[in-house]
């Protein structure tokens, strides 16, 4: 196993491990506001610290990038470790049992491997560049679906910028005359692995940060996905704005939403 996975693998176990037994105690929450409709809490804070101690162990000298902590440079900046502890802190303050442990590697801009845990159902996602994708021990593959037409679409609302919500709904007005229906559970990270896995044929989402999707999109296009911004380009880690699904599938959702889109 590729070394690095290792520690990731083990560092989000950490944490999910963090996560599973404050869910059982979410009396002892305390939850602070970062900004509109942005929250996060001492569990988010102390997955987050189990991640880094765990990394820190093996590779002192890597960089962390971290959603609560920001940069945490080491003397090895080519190698970053992009962390989400806690991707969808909203579900598991309100008790809705779907969230998920995101930790990306990138290599020199390039990422390298992604691992997001589900620690609720114990389902371990992970992707290495060029080697594929797993859930656990099974190999991923995605739907290859040849039209947008019956598809499942993952979506998330952007929520933290409620000026974008009338493109979100415009964009899925135009996608609905086509598709058979929509979900929108509230983890992007989990969203990427549902369509490597072809528990959704696509997803597609605006203003999501670099730790929502780093893992994710790896995944994802280790299973044979294609990912792109609302472009069709490759900005999406650094624009926020990503459409994941097969090729064909994607070409389909771009002709849809990029109207609506370039309207804001």
């Amino acid at each position: 196993m590729n070394p690095m996975l290792n520690i990731a693998i083990r560092a989000a176990r950490k944490a999910g491990n963090v996560i599973a037994k404050s869910y059982e105690r979410r009396d002892d929450l305390q939850t602070v506001t970062k900004g509109i409709n942005d929250f996060v809490t001492n569990v988010d804070k102390a997955a987050e610290a189990a991640i880094i101690e765990t990394i820190r162990a093996s590779y002192p000298d890597h960089t962390i990038i971290t959603e609560e902590s920001g940069a945490l440079e080491g003397k090895d900046k080519e190698i970053q470790w992009v962390i989400d502890p806690l991707d969808g802190t909203t579900n598991f303050i309100k008790g809705f049992p779907h969230f998920s442990v995101s930790i990306a590697i990138r290599v020199k801009g390039r990422t390298e491997v992604g691992v997001v845990y589900d620690p609720i159902n114990n389902e371990l996602f992970t992707g290495v560049r060029g080697e594929g994708a797993k859930l656990n021990d099974l190999r991923l593959r995605v739907t290859e679906k040849r039209d947008l037409q019956g598809t499942i679409l993952a979506t998330g609302f952007p929520f933290k910028q409620p000026k974008l919500m009338p493109a979100q709904f415009a964009m899925m007005t135009s996608l609905a005359e086509s598709a058979a229906d929509f979900r929108r559970t509230g983890s992007a990270a989990l969203d990427l692995c549902y369509v490597a896995a072809g528990r959704v044929d696509a997803y597609f989402e605006m203003g999501v940060k670099a730790w929502d999707i780093a893992a994710g999109e790896l995944i994802a296009r280790e299973a044979g996905a294609l990912v792109c911004d609302f472009a069709g380009g490759h900005n999406y880690l650094k624009e926020g704005n990503v459409v994941v699904s097969s090729p064909r599938v994607v070409k389909e959702i771009l002709t849809k939403i990029q109207p609506h889109f370039n309207q804001i």
